[in-house]
């Protein structure tokens, strides 16, 4: 494929900026992939709405940090390109600015280049969860085979970044539609949940759901007790074909399940929300942090339309209101929205602890209030409907931050602070696309990785659970006894702390950024520019810093976020021997000695 130096096209408005940054948040697309790794991590769970908010507080105040710089420094490249402007435009700090931006874009890769492989191994989870549904001989819904999902990440490694290669403008034209379809979608689930919790008060007759068959039932199960692992343990009775036989009264008909809304069980763990006040109570000040580190991953997105400012018609009025814009809808309406219901509509029917042990609790949701809203048998139906829409939404959230990623990628080898391959521009498409191939690349191991043991640790399928599995390559493969894998870290989990680890860490550096760029500017405001980007600075390295202060207080897993750290240490150490040999190679000095004009 030829290659030029030539710019970018100007074809974007407002609407396309906004909607590329909503693409990447995806509101319907999260909400069902992230609710099991908040659920898992460990007695955190009841304050997953409360981290959810706190989460989005940290990120309006950075994404306000991006709006400001934006209107100074329209371009591409984004906080990269934002570092060295503020910078070279700064009356002592200039000999810095090849420094902060190199510091910035290596810290912003973290998060870029590992955030799309973690998207792709979930079109993996929800396509072995769809084929387990429609096919339960070939795969289990609830426990789908690590090779299948591998196979499937792989492969929309590079279907998407064909679609990246493509050009922005098919990209957005792709991202308008899913849009429009996920929020849809949403608004209609979580208003079923709401309706189902709130027509079904407690002791009256009402669903529960059955993981083996991923179907709801409106009687009571039958249990039998058998000896599991040394231990007397009530196992449901089934029939040849696997589905649960009803417990019968003293007339011989079947017992109907009463639901509760029970918070605890005997043991302590958290089950559900007793009443919706329950449901946005903090519960813990720890448990907060826990979940808000998970949570920022449904939240970034909205500093990507910066990295499209060379796109953008323009850039200094629109990019700046489409990064607050996309924020705002999505983080402070939709996922509050969404996640106030799937919490609320939990019961003594599908418990948290059922989330915990499912590849898609949210689907397992759609399946049992859409068994009685709709008639039974049509609950799947609705999943099925619910789940086209969320598979859209994972494509384009993928596309997105591949966009955004590559073209991060794209400056700095235009600098040549990275391969000079790196900046090069496709002669037709304008896309700098062997930036987004290598990205497909590192999504595609990215994506095996996260997927490889994705029910490690607390969510390790009991081993009955894990012989009743459909036997194949695609189906069983890589699932161990459950004492072996719940040693193990939780691979989603891990590698989703790894790509949040790199989003705190981009979004405290463009805090400390803003700080730089707005320090004795003539358009500087107190509040704006000191209070908003101060405030979003410790709130990221306070996320940061619970990396390592969490998991020694007691407050959720241990292993996922100090292996996730320990990833963040490489890359860095790396970052800094690549940078030392590139600027010896090159000749160039660490600090600047002369100052060039800025932009």
């Amino acid at each position: 494929m030829a290659e030029n130096n030539t710019e970018m096209k100007q074809t974007l408005g407002l609407t396309g900026l906004t909607m590329n940054a909503m693409a990447l948040i995806a509101p319907g697309a999260f909400l069902w992939l992230t609710f099991f790794g908040q659920a898992t991590a460990g007695a955190t769970a009841p304050a997953m709405w409360i981290g959810i908010l706190f989460a989005t507080v940290l990120c309006l105040a950075t994404a306000v940090c991006y709006a400001e710089m934006a209107k100074l420094y329209p371009g591409t490249g984004s906080s990269y390109y934002f570092a060295e402007q503020s910078f070279l435009n700064h009356e002592k700090a200039w000999p810095y600015a090849r420094l902060a931006k190199f510091i910035v874009g290596w810290g912003s890769h973290l998060y870029y280049w590992i955030y799309p492989g973690v998207m792709v191994g979930v079109i993996g989870v929800i396509s072995g969860y769809l084929v387990g549904t429609i096919w339960p001989s070939f795969m289990s819904a609830s426990n789908p085979g690590p090779m299948f999902m591998m196979a499937v990440a792989v492969f929309f490694s590079f279907a998407v970044a064909y679609i990246a290669h493509r050009g922005v403008n098919g990209s957005t034209s792709v991202n308008i539609a899913i849009n429009v379809i996920q929020i849809s979608a949403l608004l209609l689930f979580s208003v079923v949940a709401l309706n189902y919790r709130l027509s079904h008060p407690p002791g009256s007759t009402a669903a529960q759901f059955d993981s083996q068959t991923g179907a709801s039932y409106t009687y009571e199960f039958a249990t039998t007790s058998q000896v599991v692992n040394g231990q007397a343990t009530d196992v449901i009775v089934r029939d040849s074909s696997g589905v649960p036989q009803p417990k019968l009264d003293a007339s011989g008909k079947p017992v109907s399940f009463h639901i509760s809304y029970p918070e605890h069980d005997a043991s302590g763990a958290f089950l559900s929300h007793p009443n919706g006040k329950s449901v946005i109570r903090m519960h813990n000040f720890g448990w907060m942090f826990v979940q808000a580190t998970i949570a920022i991953l449904i939240l970034v997105g909205f500093e990507s339309v910066t990295a499209m400012g060379g796109e953008a018609k323009n850039a200094k009025r629109d990019v700046p209101i489409a990064v607050v814009t996309s924020l705002l809808v999505q983080g402070c309406f939709c996922y509050l929205f969404e996640y106030f219901a799937a919490n609320y509509v939990l019961n003594s029917g599908y418990t948290m602890q059922n989330a915990a042990a499912s590849a898609a609790p949210i689907g397992d949701l759609m399946i049992m209030v859409g068994d009685t809203l709709f008639g039974p048998g049509r609950g799947r139906i609705f999943m099925l409907a619910e789940a086209a829409t969320v598979f859209l939404a994972l494509i384009g959230t993928t596309l997105s931050c591949m966009n955004t990623g590559a073209r991060v990628t794209y400056a700095m080898g235009k600098d040549k602070e990275l391969p000079d391959s790196m900046g090069a521009l496709h002669s037709r498409n304008l896309t700098p696309h062997k930036a987004i191939w290598w990205l497909a690349t590192i999504s595609a191991v990215v994506g095996c990785v996260t997927v490889v043991m994705y029910f490690g640790d607390g969510s390790a399928p009991v081993d009955s659970a894990i012989q009743a599995l459909p036997h194949g390559f695609w189906s069983s493969v890589g699932y161990l006894t459950h004492d072996k894998m719940a040693a193990l870290p939780n691979s989603f989990l891990t590698m989703t702390l790894a790509s949040n680890f790199g989003t705190f860490l981009l979004y405290m550096l463009s805090c400390v950024t803003c700080l730089v760029c707005f320090h004795n500017h003539p358009q500087f405001k107190f509040f704006r520019h000191l209070v908003i980007p101060v405030f979003g600075l410790l709130a990221n390295l306070a996320c940061m810093a619970f990396y390592i202060v969490g998991p020694f207080m007691g407050y959720g897993t241990k292993m996922e976020p100090l292996l996730a750290l320990g990833i963040a240490l490489v890359w860095g150490i790396y970052g800094g021997i690549y940078f030392l040999r590139a600027s010896k190679a090159a000749g160039r000095t660490t600090l600047i000695e002369n100052r060039v004009p800025a932009a």
